[in-house]
């Protein structure tokens, strides 16, 4: 693998959705999340990351140092006892060998760093002691999200719709149509946070420049290869990035956040926003702290 990045980032991500459901909540029927006290829209950070590491699954296809951890019907063991498999390591023998070399854990945590793309950019606690008890080990990864929040309150619709698909034999001499429904947001701008640490990158998990570039290209298509008739119309629109000049950084996080404003193109205008270009999104470069530039992607 090549060099840990070296600089801090913090970024911004702005996607919106269109007669379409971009998160749905288990406890509440898979309506679409909404905070119930200011009534914005809420997509959570793993659903974000779900979709991160589709696409780097889809476009490397399990290359070299690129496979996924936490994938769709591959149990987590199967993942860790490659490691195990790797370093000529058995349940039985891992603490025998662990006293004739004191670095075993550190070595095993970094193979699974090594070849997981998503330990290496997001962490993961790969202790399991169900049945095959593997310890890899815990990682905190470099790239961290927040839940996006909609940018004004959004209105989930139900709506009902007729199927001529009937359930069963009985239902089927009773009728010919069924009533089902589905839940939309009909539109809704969406704001995520994240940030980016090459102090962890460099002391734990080796996340690297070219790990970055995937990243952000995995960002600006998560959604163009998730298309779904539930999901609706969804696009990422910008992607606003801010690179510190160092390893810690130069500024507190909030600041560079506070820089980035999205407002209505109308302030008069009282009607629902309808699309992306109801708003403007501007960033105050010109005061950006020192030791910090911006980069606009999408």
């Amino acid at each position: 693998m090549t060099q840990p990045i070296q600089n801090r980032y913090e970024f911004v991500i702005l996607f919106d959705v269109e007669n379409g459901n971009p998160n749905g909540d288990p406890d509440a029927g898979n309506m679409p999340r909404v905070d119930p006290e200011t009534g914005l829209g809420i997509v959570t950070d793993v659903c974000l990351k779900r979709k991160i590491r589709n696409y780097v699954e889809m476009v490397k296809e399990d290359a070299t140092g690129y496979s996924i951890y936490v994938k769709d019907s591959v149990p987590l063991n199967r993942s860790d006892a490659k490691a195990y498999t790797a370093l000529d390591v058995t349940e039985k023998t891992v603490q025998e060998k662990k006293k004739a070399d004191p670095d075993l854990d550190r070595k095993i945590r970094d193979w699974m760093c090594a070849n997981f793309y998503d330990i290496r950019t997001f962490g993961a606690v790969m202790t399991t002691f169900v049945k095959a008890k593997l310890n890899c080990g815990q990682v905190r990864g470099p790239v961290q999200l927040g839940f996006a929040h909609s940018v004004e309150p959004v209105v989930p619709q139900e709506v009902t719709i007729t199927r001529v698909a009937i359930t069963t034999e009985t239902d089927a001499e009773k009728k010919g149509t069924e009533m089902g429904r589905k839940y939309i947001v009909p539109y809704g701008l969406y704001r995520c946070e994240g940030y980016v640490s090459a102090n962890l990158a460099r002391k734990t998990t080796g996340f690297s420049e070219e790990d970055l570039s995937l990243l952000w290209e995995a960002i600006l298509n998560m959604f163009e290869h998730d298309h779904s008739a539930a999901r609706g119309k969804m696009a990422v629109r910008e992607l606003i990035v801010f690179q510190h000049n160092s390893e810690l950084g130069c500024a507190p996080a909030w600041k560079l956040f506070d820089a980035v404003t999205i407002t209505r193109k109308n302030p008069d205008d009282c009607a629902p926003a309808r699309s992306y270009q109801d708003y403007v999104v501007t960033v105050d470069e010109a005061n950006l702290p020192t030791g910090v530039t911006c980069q606009r992607l999408g």
